[in-house]
C-alpha cells in the first residue's frame, strides 16, 4: 500500500472513500467534519440528531455523498470523549476506519490527521500504525482476488506540519510492518515453522529488506547446543523429530551497554509427555510469539536506525512427546550448572529460557528482557488483555511500564518475593521446574531468576495475548504480534 501526504483541501481530495471524524457529544462538528458537513448540506448533523452516529470510539459510519464531493463515500470514525483523547485513540480510530474501509472494497482512501492537540509527528506515527495493523490479513494459504487499499492519502492543509507527519508516518510504517511480521510468524501453521523453516524464515527476511550488513546472525545447531551444556533447552527438544535452533542475532547501533531481549520460540507445543488436551491445541502453534516479537522488534530497531546495542536470542524448539521424550521425574542441567528436576514436560518454555538466560550473560548483556507464553495462570488472571511483568530491577521495570503506556499494550506487575522459592524446591536437584498451580505466573518467574546472576532483567508473560478471538480497533482476529512496538519504545528508551 503507497501512502501519500496531501498538501490540500479535504473537499478537493478525488477518491473512493474519504474519512473523518467525531468527538462523543459533539453535536455541530467543527473543522474538516464540519466542512465536510456544510457541503452535504448537514447531512453529518442531521444524523447527530437522530442519533445515527454518537462518536464513540472505535464507532463507524459509512455513507454515500451522492455526488457532493469528489470522492464516492464518507467515513465518520468516533474518537470517543475529548477529555480522554490520547494517542491510543488515535490507533483504535484508525484501525476501526480502516477495517470498516476494507468492507468497501475501496482502492484509493483519503484521511485527515485525527489530531485533537497532539504533536503532527505523533499523531501522523498513530493514525498509521492503526491503519496498517486494523488492514492485516494473513493470506498465505487462501487465495483472494481483492489486493485492498492500493493507496492512502493523509490529507493536511497546514503546510508546516507536512514534514513532522512525514516523519511520524515514517516510523510508525516501521513499527507497524513489523508488528505484522510477528503476526505472521504466529498465524504460521507449525507443520510449516519448524524450528529450520524458523531460521530459514528470519534469514529470507533479513535478506529481503537490505539488513544483512546490520544484522550479524549466528545459528547453533544441536551439537553446538550440547558443547555449551544447554542440557534444559535441548531436553524439551528431545523428543521431536525436528532438530533445535538457537538462533542470535546482533544489531550495533551504538556502544552502549549490550541488551539482550530473549523470545520463547515454541514452534509446537503438544506438552510432551504432560501431554496438553486435545481441546485448543491446535492454538499451540503460537507458543512461539515470543521469539516472533523479539525478531521483528530488532528488525525495527535496525529500519529505524536506533542508537541501542542489540543481542536477540531466539531458541526455537518443538515439543512432541515420543519414545526419545524427557520424562516427568527426569534431572538435567542448565547451562550455569544448576539441576533441574522435571516435574511437567509441559513446562517446557522456561526450561528453554533458561539457558537463553545463562547464553545472555555470558555473552555480557547488562540488560535481559524475556518475553514468553509461559504459563496458564498469567491467561486465568489477566485474561487476553494485559502480560505479566516481573524482574530485579525496579527503575528499569518502570522504564517498561512507561513504554508501554504509550504504546497501548496493557502491561501489570506482579512480585517475585523470596517466599515463592520454596514452591521449586526439588528433594533430588537444585529445584524443579514447576511450582504447581497456585501463583503460575510468579513461580515461573522465580524459577527464571535462578538463571541471572548479575544483568539487570524483565519477564514479560504473554500468555492468551497471542491471538484475539475477535476483531477490535486495530486488532483484526488472529495473532496479534503483542509486545513488538512496547520492546522497541523500552529500547529507545534506554
Amino acid at each position: 500500500m503507497e501512502i501519500r501526504i496531501l498538501n490540500q483541501s479535504i473537499l478537493d481530495f478525488t477518491g473512493d472513500l474519504l474519512i473523518i471524524n467525531l468527538f462523543q457529544g459533539v453535536q455541530i462538528p467543527g473543522g474538516a467534519t464540519g466542512a465536510v458537513d456544510k457541503t452535504l448540506n448537514g447531512a453529518i448533523s442531521s444524523m447527530i440528531k437522530n442519533g445515527d452516529i454518537t462518536g464513540k470510539i472505535g464507532e463507524t459510519v459509512v455513507f454515500p455523498t451522492f455526488g457532493k464531493l469528489k470522492v464516492d463515500k464518507i467515513l465518520i470514525a468516533g474518537l470517543g470523549n475529548s477529555e480522554n483523547f490520547s494517542v491510543e485513540e488515535i490507533r483504535k480510530a484508525s484501525g476501526s476506519a480502516a477495517m470498516s474501509a476494507k468492507k468497501t472494497k475501496a482502492k484509493k482512501i483519503g484521511t485527515i490527521v485525527h489530531g485533537g492537540g497532539i504533536k503532527p509527528d505523533i499523531a501522523g506515527q498513530a493514525l498509521t500504525e492503526g491503519t496498517i495493523l486494523g488492514l492485516y490479513e494473513f493470506t498465505s494459504y487462501k487465495k483472494s482476488e481483492d489486493k485492498g487499499v492500493e493507496e492512502f492519502c493523509i490529507i493536511e492543509m497546514d503546510k508546516d506540519k507536512i514534514k513532522m507527519i512525514q516523519n511520524g508516518v515514517h516510523l510508525g510504517r516501521i513499527l507497524a510492518e513489523s508488528q505484522n511480521i510477528a503476526r505472521d510468524f504466529t498465524n504460521e501453521p507449525a507443520n510449516n515453522l519448524t524450528p529450520l523453516r524458523f531460521e530459514e524464515k528470519v534469514k529470507d527476511i533479513i535478506n529481503k529488506f537490505g539488513l544483512t550488513e546490520k544484522l550479524k546472525i549466528t545459528v547453533m545447531d544441536k551439537g553446538e547446543m550440547k558443547k555449551l551444556q544447554m542440557g534444559a533447552l535441548l531436553s524439551v527438544a528431545q523428543g521431536s523429530e525436528n532438530d533445535p535452533r538457537f538462533i542470535v542475532i546482533e544489531y550495533q547501533g551504538s556502544n552502549n551497554p549490550k541488551v539482550s531481549l530473549i523470545g520463547k520460540t515454541v514452534t509446537f507445543d503438544s506438552g510432551g509427555i504432560s501431554l496438553k488436551s486435545s481441546e485448543g491445541m491446535s492454538a499451540m502453534k503460537g507458543d512461539m510469539s515470543g521469539g516472533g516479537a523479539v525478531f521483528a522488534t530488532t528488525l525495527a530497531l535496525a529500519m529505524a536506525d536506533a542508537k541501542v546495542h542489540l543481542l536477540t536470542i531466539i531458541p526455537a524448539v518443538e515439543n512432541m512427546p515420543s519414545g526419545k521424550a524427557s520424562r516427568p521425574g527426569d534431572v538435567v542441567q542448565a547451562m550455569n550448572g544448576k539441576t533441574i528436576e522435571i516435574i511437567s514436560t509441559d513446562a517446557e518454555g522456561r526450561m528453554t529460557l533458561a539457558d537463553a538466560l545463562c547464553y545472555a550473560e555470558k555473552e555480557k548483556a547488562e540488560t535481559i528482557v524475556d518475553i514468553a507464553t509461559l504459563t496458564g495462570g498469567c491467561a486465568v488472571a489477566f485474561g487476553d488483555i494485559t502480560a505479566a511483568v516481573m524482574g530485579n530491577d525496579q527503575k528499569l521495570i518502570d522504564k517498561l511500564l512507561t513504554a508501554s503506556k504509550k504504546t497501548g499494550e496493557r502491561l501489570w506487575q506482579l512480585p517475585l518475593f523470596e517466599e515463592y522459592e520454596e514452591k521449586i524446591k526439588s528433594d533430588v536437584a537444585d529445584i524443579k521446574n514447576s511450582g504447581g498451580r497456585w501463583a503460575q505466573p510468579i513461580t515461573a518467574g522465580i524459577f527464571l531468576k535462578e538463571f541471572v546472576r548479575k544483568a539487570k532483567w524483565i519477564h514479560i508473560d504473554i500468555a492468551s495475548k497471542e491471538f484475539a478471538e475477535k476483531d477490535k480497533y486495530y486488532q483484526p482476529k488472529g495473532a496479534t504480534g503483542f509486545g513488538v512496538r512496547t520492546l522497541f519504545e523500552f529500547c529507545q528508551q534506554i
